[in-house]
């Protein structure tokens, strides 16, 4: 466990707060759960967006949701201006509105683990008032780092890759740990031909083509009819696609002719030991459950803003190619479905720096 690098901390009871933005900041905050539970560690998950007063968090959530579906380049232009001092400082009065219910729910525990950046601004801000003496960890969950991501008050920062770790050394992080992504142990490589046989028979997939498995996060946002679109038109594989809870989105890929198309799939580990590769838009974790399925990933018309950020860090790493154009999407559809070995290890070494 990454939190076992912190020397000196005795963890009885470690509070975790995430928040239910997409669902790549809870999807690590279950994970840690279930892994400290396995080593008799109590822990509580605690969902940032309820600490905020009144409606607030709803009213967050909802908003960031609409940002993405209406006007999703505004995205790349608000995570821009938070990099500046007037706008960032504007995040930390926000998530300073959460600090009196955050100090409540960690009370008493030895350990406060934050897997959402405003969340981290708000116990660092109680670590600089002072009134909170547990050791803080600051979990990214994303492949590239933004400002708000890290505080000087986190003991610790655990980054999924080299390239996020000197990221955030560049921001002010004290220290830095590189750890594989949290992923559910479901998502193992497939055992065999006869197991994605079974699986393909029990999603009602097709058994004679490759299957290109489509995500777009929980909520099914982005250029996700664009890219069906363009995979049916290069044919090297079938789209098998995942809307989320984006149901409008998954109605009008069924008028259109789609298949293979799902809303919300609860055996995701399944389905995607059913396909061949996947193709995403925004880098976060389902590319890290993809990966450790042992399938190959694309980022193709990846969403503005942090989607931008992490496929440039991703395949800089030369983890997962950014495909950029539809005129290059066939050859990266055939690269990527010729056998490479496993992208993680699964005793991969803990690096730390700081």
């Amino acid at each position: 466990m990454p939190v076992d690098t912190l020397e000196g901390v005795r963890m009885e009871r470690v509070v975790i707060v995430s928040a239910r933005i997409g669902a790549g900041h809870d999807g690590a905050a279950k994970e840690l759960a279930r892994l400290l539970g396995e080593r008799g560690t109590s822990s509580e998950v605690v969902d940032f967006l309820d600490l905020l007063p009144g409606r607030l968090g709803r009213i967050l959530c909802g908003a960031y949701h609409r940002q993405l579906q209406v006007a999703p380049r505004s995205w790349d232009w608000l995570l821009g201006a938070l990099g500046s001092p007037g706008p960032a400082s504007a995040a930390h009065r926000f998530a300073g509105l959460a600090v009196e219910n955050l100090a409540d729910a960690v009370a008493g525990a030895q350990l406060v683990v934050s897997t959402y950046p405003l969340a981290t601004l708000a116990a660092g801000r109680l670590r600089a008032q002072g009134r909170l003496a547990q050791g803080l960890v600051a979990y990214l969950t994303d492949p590239s780092v933004r400002r708000l991501c890290v505080s000087p008050w986190a003991d610790l920062v655990v980054a999924p890759n080299a390239l996020a770790a000197e990221q955030a050394r560049a921001l002010g992080a004290v220290r830095t740990v590189v750890r594989q992504p949290l992923v559910a142990p479901a998502f193992r490589p497939v055992a065999g031909a006869a197991e994605k046989a079974l699986l393909r028979v029990a999603h009602g997939l097709p058994g004679d083509r490759a299957l290109a498995l489509v995500v777009s996060g929980s909520w099914g946002v982005g250029e996700v009819e664009r890219t069906v679109g363009d995979l049916r038109a290069e044919g090297t594989v079938e789209p098998v696609v995942v809307c989320g809870r984006n149901d409008a989105l998954r109605h009008r890929l069924e008028r259109a002719g789609v298949r293979q198309v799902f809303g919300w799939v609860d055996d995701m580990a399944g389905l995607m030991r059913a396909c061949d590769v996947v193709v995403q838009n925004a880098g976060g974790l389902t590319t890290s459950e993809a990966l450790a399925t042992g399938l190959p990933v694309l980022t193709y018309r990846c969403l503005p803003g942090h989607g931008r950020a992490n496929a440039a860090v991703l395949d800089q790493a030369g983890t997962v190619p950014w495909v950029r154009s539809p005129d290059a999407l066939g050859a990266a559809l055939h690269a990527a479905l010729q056998p490479v070995p496993p992208v993680f290890d699964a005793i991969a070494p803990i690096e730390v720096a700081g």
